[in-house]
C-alpha cells in the first residue's frame, strides 16, 4: 500500500515538474479560457449497474472561440462493498483551432476507468481515478493514453457534502501517451499534459452541486489557464 501511494506521488510530481517546458506561441496563453461543464451519475436503485457521463463546452476565450465540445458517457458497475466504481465508456470530441478559424477535427474515444474513494479524518474526501483511453483522432494513427487524477473535496461549514455545504474542491491530473509515433511522421512526448485545479463549491441539494474555479493546464504544446463552471448531479 505504501508503494501504491509513492507511485501516485511520483506521477503528480512528474506533471508539476514539467510545468516549465516549451509552449506553442500560436495560442495566446495570456487569454483566459472558459470551460462550462455538466456531470451526471445515475446508479441503479435495484442493481450494481448504472450510468455516468458529462458534457463539456470548452473555449479558448470566455465564450465563442471553440476549443472543444466533449460528449462522454459510460456504463458503471459498483462492487457490493468498498465504494469503488468501474466504468466502460465512449466519448466524442470536436476540437477547434485557436482564433478566427472555423475548422475542426474530431475524435472518437473508448475508455475504461476505476474510481476509488478515500476519506481522511472528518472533512477530507478523496477520489483516485485511473483511466485508460483508446483514441481514434482525425488524420492520426490509433493512440492510447493513461490518466491518473486525485480529487479532494473539503467541506467548510459541515463535515459532509449534503445540502447547504460550502466546500473547497482541488484536483491534479496527469496524462501520459501510450506511444510517441502518431502517424504521418509526427511524434509526441510521453508526457501529454497536467491539469491543476482549485474551486469553491456549494451543495444546492444532497444530489446537486455547483462549482466555480480555475484550472491551469500545461500540455506538451501549450500552458494556459481556464475558468471552470460545473454542475454535478446524482440521480
Amino acid at each position: 500500500m505504501h508503494g501504491y501511494f509513492r507511485l501516485i506521488g511520483s506521477l503528480v510530481l512528474i506533471g508539476l515538474a514539467a510545468w516549465g517546458g516549451p509552449v506553442n506561441a500560436q495560442v495566446d496563453e495570456d487569454e483566459i479560457g472558459a470551460w462550462y461543464m455538466y456531470f451526471f451519475n445515475a446508479p441503479s436503485k435495484s442493481s450494481q449497474w448504472g450510468l455516468q457521463g458529462d458534457v463539456q463546452y470548452r473555449n479558448w476565450d470566455l465564450g465563442g472561440d471553440l476549443e472543444q465540445l466533449l460528449l462522454r458517457g459510460g456504463v458503471t458497475w459498483r462492487p457490493q462493498s468498498g465504494g469503488a466504481m468501474f466504468t466502460l465508456g465512449y466519448a466524442n470530441i470536436t476540437s477547434g483551432e485557436f482564433g478566427s478559424s472555423s475548422s475542426t477535427t474530431s475524435e472518437n474515444r473508448v475508455y475504461q476507468e476505476a474510481l476509488l474513494p478515500q476519506k481522511i479524518g472528518e472533512r477530507f474526501y478523496l477520489r483516485h481515478r485511473f483511466r485508460f483511453e483508446q483514441r481514434w483522432v482525425d488524420k492520426q494513427d490509433f493512440r492510447t493514453r493513461y490518466r491518473y487524477a486525485i480529487f479532494i473535496d473539503v467541506p467548510l461549514n459541515k463535515t459532509n457534502l449534503t445540502k447547504g455545504a460550502w466546500y473547497l474542491a482541488v484536483y491534479d491530473e496527469i496524462f501520459l501517451n501510450g506511444q510517441r509515433d502518431i502517424g504521418n511522421g509526427v511524434t509526441v512526448e510521453i508526457f501529454d499534459r497536467n491539469r491543476l485545479y482549485g474551486a469553491l463549491g456549494y451543495s444546492l441539494s444532497d444530489k446537486l452541486r455547483l462549482q466555480g474555479g480555475y484550472m491551469h493546464q500545461y500540455s506538451d504544446k501549450v500552458s494556459k489557464g481556464q475558468i471552470q463552471l460545473s454542475l454535478h448531479q446524482t440521480f
